[in-house]
């Protein structure tokens, strides 16, 4: 096709148009033979690049044939890995970088103007935030405290690229709520952690109460709840927090903003 300027202009035209055109309104616009016309539209089809639609008749006769341009779908995969590159080659600074864009994102995002006092509240807006982005976020009870609670993100919208540009796509779900969080009061309150692929279709949102009664992580009893995956899977970081390689492996486990309370050096 790249060869063919009629053709170039047939689809430069249905690329344009609102509605599926047959052969004979392209021949109109283009001042081409309808033969012609039918013959370039073939050509376009074989390649993929338009659509054949069957349209209701105008009168008596046979339905007519209409065309379209098919919509080139983005390729999310290849995006993803030309951002993560641009980010530079330090996983941990693609990850701080993923952070602070998140924060833009977040910051552009309606506000829900619910006040966070303690760490009920933080948990309602992050699980109201979550769902209308599309991750399906589920409270799990069994592994809330007084000082932590734990939100299950079963339908990330954008999984598969996480699966191979975690520190990007995880950092940048991280800064959102970070700052939805803070912008609903939540700063001094409550600290927000993001532990990706706990299972293989499954991460988990750590709220952590912030203040003096806050346990650090290095001295969690190792009975803390964590999340088992299925045995034979290939998982991310678990949840133990009395692990100090876990916090350390993943830049999502660690706090990337300076105003957000740290956890102890491990």
């Amino acid at each position: 096709m790249s060869d063919s300027w009629p053709r170039r202009r047939l689809l430069a035209i249905l690329r344009g148009a609102s509605e599926p055109l047959d052969a004979q309104e392209l021949a109109r616009v283009t001042g081409q033979h309808v033969t012609t016309v039918r013959f370039h539209l073939d050509v376009l089809t074989r390649e993929s690049l338009v659509r054949q639609f069957q349209q209701p008749p105008r009168g008596r006769g046979r339905p007519r044939i209409g065309y379209t341009a098919v919509q080139r779908s983005v390729g999310y995969q290849d995006l993803a890995q030309v951002l993560a590159d641009q980010l530079g080659s330090d996983p941990r600074r693609r990850s701080d970088a993923a952070v602070s864009a998140g924060r833009v994102w977040g910051a552009k995002l309606d506000a829900i103007e619910e006040g966070i006092e303690n760490l009920d509240d933080a948990k309602d807006v992050t699980v109201t935030v979550m769902s209308e982005l599309g991750f399906a976020p589920e409270r799990d009870p069994g592994n809330e405290s007084d000082q932590q609670v734990m939100i299950r993100l079963t339908a990330c919208p954008l999984r598969e690229l996480a699966r191979t540009h975690s520190e990007v796509v995880c950092g940048v779900h991280l800064g959102l709520m970070r700052e939805v969080l803070d912008r609903n009061g939540g700063r001094d309150v409550v600290n927000v952690r993001l532990h990706p692929f706990v299972e293989p279709e499954l991460c988990v949102a750590r709220l952590e109460a912030l203040g003096s009664s806050l346990v650090p992580d290095a001295a969690m009893p190792a009975a803390e709840p964590r999340i088992a995956a299925p045995a034979g899977s290939r998982v991310g970081p678990q949840l133990r927090g009395n692990d100090p390689k876990s916090a350390a492996a993943d830049p999502q486990l660690r706090n990337a903003d300076t105003h957000v309370a740290q956890q102890p050096t491990q």
